[in-house]
């Protein structure tokens, strides 16, 4: 008999299918989970991990930039930006009173931050560190740190410096030595929420950031403003567009001083960059080559005639010289006349490679970026009034770095140096790399070297650089006025390049000073408006405490007079931080005549070193001690004083009541 299925009971078979289905979704899901926890687990916690959890570099500190001295002139400053996340906030009132205390917001500056209805507020500004401690773990606030490429001098070597564009140098010794500079970074690791937002107080360095190595130039702060403050007055005063002051030391090429001022801007280094024809400032050169190759001496003489000369179509005129005169006398009041006829016994290969090896034509090798090497042709590009024209200072272009090198080489008996900016290298892993000074070659012999100097030292004192003239010092110098050449347009009428290099003391030289002005106004000739700027880097320099001059030295080679007694001359040496004797003669003072007597100027609310050169210039000795702004002198303004009389200045520190 045949069972029938009761069809209110399941199918075996299906519950067969059922508990196989059940039991392979149980091995696969058993399976998967092996896979999951036991084979990729390290992926997958890798994997969340990387969801909560964030690392980023941090950024590090740029090596410092200093002076010859130590002072900073570049340094990396710490700053943070606040941002504001108001949804996050657990209590607004508190983070309102917050911003008003520690970033100095406003009320209604912090209560905008904290507006619940915006999502993310960035607070305008930087701070400083302090608002990491009162603002670090607030709930809702968040810091980024910044690292800013801070100037304590402001703009005074901005042009040297260069800038820091997204932790890269650009321009200046911060493009030279980025290297150097640049620090390794560092990273850190922080927690995220599941939102994605930091949480508060979960950050971690992981790898500290190494700072960057420091950069020591031969840059001396105080004669960089010096020589800034000087060019600044001659600018103002002559209307220029912009000029150029480099002072240098000629024992060693270095740098003590750039200064370039274009249409204002102070971040200009035309000093290297833009080169001019010099004019008469390359006459000494011309006449050192003949005596180098013995085609004439100072005391032979040139025929100038009526002071013009007519050479391969074009006419030489004189200011001053006619008849003959020695070859001194020409380069004394600058003939162009006699230099050129006296040039002409040159061959032209000669005259080339003389002017090639003071240093023009070709780089000077400065450790920054964007010089140029001027022009100075080939003899076969010459035409046949080059030889003229070179010999005075045309058909080539010089910097103002390759004059204050070559005038260098005439103070410094004959040897070409090479531009030092740099003085020491610390490189971040404790390195110190120094740099000492290094000879390009001998130009001339030291004979001819000191022959040419007691020229110039004439030109100063009875020819056309009288403007640059010291009561206590000689100086060695010469003037040069050019017209402008625009390449194209021939020379522009009524524009000038004004320009005076000088050395002193002339017998033992310690400083070589390069002064160029760009189209002056009004009385346009070089010893007119460069050579008075000369004169008052000279007398600020003296008058500083901490300009690195040999002082010793320099009382060896002063003519002190008659106003002042040898007792303040061995004073002057025993102390090196004294102001020297009076650098200017006034009238009646040091010349023989009776003292003129002065009403005594009001020099407080200057700095001590304008009050000396103003005092000075009145042929005064001046005496003061410590820091700050002036406040009076003994005896009190409007006293009459003579020549040769110590004024005392009376200051007041910052901060003093």
């Amino acid at each position: 008999m045949t069972r029938r299925r009761d069809p209110a009971r399941p199918s075996p078979w299906r519950r067969r299918i059922l508990l196989g289905t059940l039991l392979a979704a149980g091995v696969v899901v058993c399976g998967r989970a092996v896979q999951v926890q036991a084979v990729q687990g390290r992926t997958w916690r890798a994997l969340a991990e990387a969801q909560h959890r964030s690392d980023q570099e941090i950024v590090a500190p740029r090596g410092r930039v200093l002076d010859r001295d130590g002072t900073p002139l570049a340094v990396s400053r710490e700053r943070y930006r606040v941002n504001v996340a108001p949804g996050e906030l657990s209590d607004r009132d508190q983070v309102v009173r917050l911003l008003e205390d520690v970033l100095g917001l406003s009320r209604a500056q912090a209560r905008r931050a904290t507006d619940p209805g915006r999502r993310w507020v960035v607070v305008p500004g930087l701070y400083p560190p302090a608002v990491r401690e009162a603002l670090a773990g607030v709930r809702g606030v968040h810091l980024e740190r910044e690292l800013q490429r801070y100037h304590p001098h402001g703009d005074l070597a901005r042009g040297v410096l260069g800038v820091v564009i997204d932790d890269e140098g650009r321009g200046g010794i911060e493009q030279a030595f980025d290297d150097v500079l640049r620090g390794v970074p560092g990273r850190e690791i922080f927690a995220r929420d599941h939102t994605g937002r930091e949480i508060p107080g979960e950050r971690v360095v992981v790898a500290r950031p190494q700072p960057g190595g420091d950069v020591v130039l031969t840059l001396d702060m105080d004669l960089q403003e010096i020589a800034r403050q000087a060019l600044e007055e001659a600018i103002a005063a002559s209307e220029a567009r912009g000029g150029d002051v480099v002072i240098s030391d000629p024992s060693t090429g270095e740098i003590l001083a750039l200064v370039s001022i274009r249409e204002g801007r102070t971040a200009a280094l035309s000093a290297i960059n833009t080169p001019y024809e010099p004019g008469s400032t390359l006459k000494p050169f011309t006449v050192a080559g003949l005596m180098k190759h013995g085609l004439i001496s100072l005391h032979d003489t040139v025929d100038v005639g009526d002071g013009t000369w007519r050479v391969a179509g074009r006419t030489l005129h004189d200011v001053h010289a006619e008849g003959r005169m020695s070859v001194a006398d020409a380069l004394r009041v600058s003939s162009n006349v006699g230099i050129a006829k006296a040039a002409a016994r040159m061959p032209p290969g000669w005259q080339y490679e003389n002017l090639r090896d003071f240093g023009f034509g070709v780089p000077t090798g400065i450790e920054i970026p964007g010089e140029v090497p001027g022009t100075l042709r080939r003899p076969r590009d010459w035409s046949a009034q080059s030889p003229a024209s070179l010999a005075i200072g045309y058909e080539v272009a010089v910097t103002p770095l390759q004059m204050v090198m070559a005038y260098g080489a005439l103070a410094n008996g004959g040897l070409l140096m090479k531009p030092r900016l740099v003085r020491e290298v610390h490189r971040p892993d404790g390195r110190v790399e120094r740099y000492g000074e290094e000879v390009v070659r001998r130009v001339i012999s030291p004979r001819i070297a000191r022959q040419i100097a007691r020229v110039l030292v004439d030109v100063v004192e009875d020819g056309t650089g009288t403007s640059a003239r010291l009561g206590s010092f000689r100086v060695a110098g010469k003037s040069g006025t050019t017209r402008m050449y625009t390449p194209g347009g021939g020379y522009e009428r009524g524009a000038y390049w004004s320009s005076f290099a000088g050395f002193f003391p002339a017998e033992d030289p310690q400083l070589v000073v390069f002064v160029k002005l760009e189209r002056p106004k009004g009385a346009y000739y070089g010893g007119a408006v460069a050579a008075p700027v000369t004169r008052a880097t000279m007398e600020a320099a003296l008058a500083a405490r901490s300009v690195p001059l040999n002082r010793r030295a320099l009382v060896r080679t002063v003519q002190a007079p008659p106003a002042v007694s040898p007792r303040a001359v061995a004073r002057f040496a025993s102390q090196p931080v004294d102001p020297p004797p009076p650098p200017l003669e006034a009238a009646g003072y040091g010349s023989g005549a009776e003292a003129t007597w002065v009403p005594l100027p009001d020099v407080a609310g200057l700095a001590p070193r304008i009050a000396v050169r103003q005092l000075h210039a009145r042929g005064l000795r001046v005496e003061w001690t410590g820091d700050g702004e002036v406040v009076g002198t003994e005896p009190p303004a409007g006293e009459r004083v003579s020549a040769g009389d110590t004024v005392r200045l009376i200051l007041r520190r910052a901060g003093d009541g």
